[in-house]
């Protein structure tokens, strides 16, 4: 089998295709791990955003609140 003059050839070609594999698998890897990081900054800042509006509801409620105590 070690004779054969084709196994050389072949290995070669194998690992070729094992390496492109192993870089596209990581560079995969690298943009699915960024777009959870970017989802999760959205997801941060949403949530600050709607921490933000509550507050403001809060004072529009109390001022409303006094407004109605003082008439």
């Amino acid at each position: 089998m070690l004779n054969n003059p084709f196994i050389i050839p072949l290995g070669a070609f194998v690992m070729v295709i094992i390496i492109v594999a192993i870089g596209s698998y990581k560079k995969m890897r690298e943009r699915e791990l960024q777009a959870h990081l970017d989802l999760r900054q959205r997801e941060m800042e949403h949530e600050r955003q709607l921490k933000q509006m509550e507050i403001e509801k809060a004072k529009l409620e109390v001022e409303k609140a006094r407004m109605n105590k003082g008439s």
